[in-house]
């Protein structure tokens, strides 16, 4: 099930209960990506071998998918440390020192300390890959504060790996970043369960995503970012190391990259039959995202059209998913088969041989999605097959995968060579109502019209060159926040059972409705050297002029202006969960402020960081007061004056 077509995916207002509010000290932040290649240049066709023939009764062992991972520096608790990015999981893992097996001890990154483990209940088995690929993490539940970029998160939870033959966790990284939906999360899961102490239900499940949610989808939740979203461009590390640098930028688009070049396209949303998430009772009707997934029209070889897969499993419609911790492009044995086949006559002869085609002669794949067409640059398609050798490259890059089936319906999962020649965005939209703000993917090719002529002044650069390509492994750096400093984000428990849908922004003229303007400078919040609750930054407040008492004729007062906190359901008030009554427990739902004009209002309100609105007041109509005024002719239907 896929949502409808949407042309604009990054909105410009954020509403609540009908009044648009902005969240204020909304931020930024793009981070440095590690290239690290893990395996030597010589072993390429042994691998694609053990990934092609190996079956799961016959695999002894981890297997070494592809040469290259991509990390990004993180901080978990006092442990520094880089974690793999993985937009086709949802769950954060680091392996703690309790870890032995061979993956755990080639790190050269510091283990999570098992003395630090603060267990928040429970534990869970990840798995990763597919049936040929199949790799686990085991360990408990645990948690602890987490900072990525220039913000942390507390009691963030996580799982702490202490068995796992995930070859993800080689030297230079520790873990996995999952920056999946909640609905895919384990750890999620787990720790909602040992919380209730029994089978969660969906409602629980889905309020408790702000407590116990993976750390992205928290940061979003929180408000924290300005748009809720992130974008991935990985940097092409081997062949040639020309073109853009990697980097992974949080609520944002990259500096230069305008909304309307890119191309939108909404992401499936999985019914419970599928292997979704069962909606929730506040919100019946909702349909919950699962994966990165998207539809795709067809696939294209060297300008032609390839058939589509007899293999269609358990899903009519084909897709994809993005999923940045796959390092090749896995697809329908049938269509790779025929891909293999055209680029290679090695292989078109013998099915078993390794598909090797000459170097100099560039081959484009391509996907058709949203009506676009977006190729894996000829670069990202090859690879050296023998080290000093730039005559025969392998086509290494596209493996086969299983046919789709409950809880994965894709038939193509896109990985690192499609990243290194696509910006690919990932828009969360509303977690919580999917239909308000539908989750959605924007894709922007970055292949040059001329990467044809570019690959063969590469290899014949290559040839000269003693038969070596370019490639290269760079460090991400560790100590982010040190250098541009951490902000902590503050989470409030949504005490509400059932949270109030936002409805959608309406353009108007009325100053009611107008979205409080953003300071140009950066406002230090009094709360943080205060001590003032951390609840109250989550409170929204109005800002109104009052009426004159109806008692009084005088308006020595009318001038002034009032604030105090939103106490409409919803507006962050505890609620009794039997009766729905709002409890007193509120104690700021009798708090008023006073002020001399609407500017000092405001001022105050920005400064202590709280989310606001403005109310102007009504224009006065003062009535005739002349008795003679009710005799005098005025052009309207007659008046009847009645005197007894």
């Amino acid at each position: 099930m896929f949502g409808s077509d949407l042309n604009l995916a990054l909105p410009t207002k954020s509403t609540q209960r009908g009044v648009s509010v902005v969240v204020k000290k909304k931020r930024n932040f793009e981070l440095p990506i590690q290239r690290k290649r893990t395996v030597p240049l010589g072993t390429i066709t042994e691998a694609w071998h053990v990934l092609r023939n190996c079956s799961p009764s016959s695999r002894k062992g981890p297997i070494n998918e592809r040469p290259r991972v991509y990390t990004v520096p993180i901080a978990i608790g006092k442990t520094m440390t880089a974690v793999n990015l993985d937009t086709g999981s949802s769950d954060f893992w680091v392996v703690s020192d309790l870890c032995k097996t061979t993956v755990c001890n080639s790190t050269n990154m510091p283990a999570y300390p098992s003395a630090n483990v603060n267990l928040e209940g429970g534990s869970v088995v990840l798995s990763y890959g597919d049936s040929l690929t199949g790799t686990y993490a085991h360990g408990p539940v645990a948690q602890d504060i987490a900072a990525i970029a220039g913000l942390s998160m507390p009691q963030q939870v996580f799982a702490a790996i202490s068995d796992t033959n995930n070859t993800g966790v080689t030297e230079g990284s520790n873990g996995i970043f999952g920056l999946g939906f909640p609905s895919g999360s384990r750890v999620q899961a787990a720790a909602i369960n040992t919380k209730f102490n029994s089978s969660a239900t969906t409602d629980d499940f889905v309020i408790g995503t702000a407590d116990s949610g993976p750390l992205l989808s928290r940061i979003t939740l929180s408000g924290s970012l300005e748009q809720p979203m992130f974008t991935v461009m990985l940097q092409r590390d081997v062949v040639d190391i020309s073109g853009n640098n990697g980097a992974f930028t949080l609520g944002k688009l990259p500096d230069g990259i305008d909304n309307s070049s890119l191309t939108w396209v909404p992401v499936r949303l999985y019914k419970p039959e599928d292997g979704g998430l069962s909606p929730p009772t506040f919100a019946p009707n909702e349909v919950y995202p699962f994966r990165w997934e998207v539809p795709i029209e067809g696939v294209i070889l060297d300008g032609q059209q390839l058939p589509a897969s007899a293999l269609s499993g358990t899903s009519a419609t084909i897709s994809a998913l993005l999923d940045t911790g796959n390092s090749v492009i896995r697809g329908p044995a049938d269509v790779v088969d025929s891909i293999l086949k055209q680029v290679s006559s090695a292989f078109a002869a013998n099915p078993k041989a390794a598909p090797t085609f000459s170097c100099s002669v560039p081959h484009n794949l391509a996907f058709q999605i949203g009506g676009k067409t977006f190729p894996v640059d000829p670069r990202d398609f090859m690879s050296q097959e023998i080290p000093r050798d730039a005559t025969a490259c392998i086509a290494d890059n596209v493996v086969a995968t299983d046919p789709p089936s409950r809880g994965a319906l894709y038939s193509w999962s896109l990985g690192d060579p499609f990243f290194k020649s696509n910006l690919v965005a990932f828009y969360y939209g509303n977690l919580t109502y999917p239909s308000v703000d539908p989750p959605r993917i924007g894709f922007l090719s970055m292949v040059p019209n001329n990467a044809d002529a570019i690959v063969q002044t590469i290899v014949s650069q290559a040839q000269a060159n003693d038969g070596t390509f370019q490639s290269t492994s760079q460090v991400a750096p560790t100590n982010v926040c040190a250098k541009i400093g951490c902000q902590t984000i503050r989470v409030v428990r949504t005490l509400s059972r059932e949270p109030t849908p936002p409805t959608p922004t309406t353009t108007t003229t009325k100053e009611s409705s107008e979205i409080a303007p953003v300071p140009q400078k950066d406002v230090l919040s009094a709360d943080i050297i205060s001590g003032a609750p951390a609840e109250l930054r989550h409170r929204v407040v109005r800002i109104y002029q009052p009426t004159r008492n109806t008692m009084q004729s005088g308006g020595a007062k009318g001038n002034r202006w009032r604030l105090d906190w939103d106490t409409l359901p919803g507006g962050g008030r505890w609620e009794n969960p039997l009766m729905g009554w709002a409890s007193s427990a509120d104690y700021v739902q009798g708090t008023r402020l006073s002020f001399r004009s609407k500017e000092d209002a405001i001022h105050f309100a920005e400064k202590q960081g709280w989310d606001y609105y403005v109310q102007s007041p009504s224009p006065a109509r003062i009535p005739p007061k002349n008795y003679s005024e009710n005799f005098v002719y005025k052009p309207h239907k007659l008046r009847i004056l009645r005197t007894k």
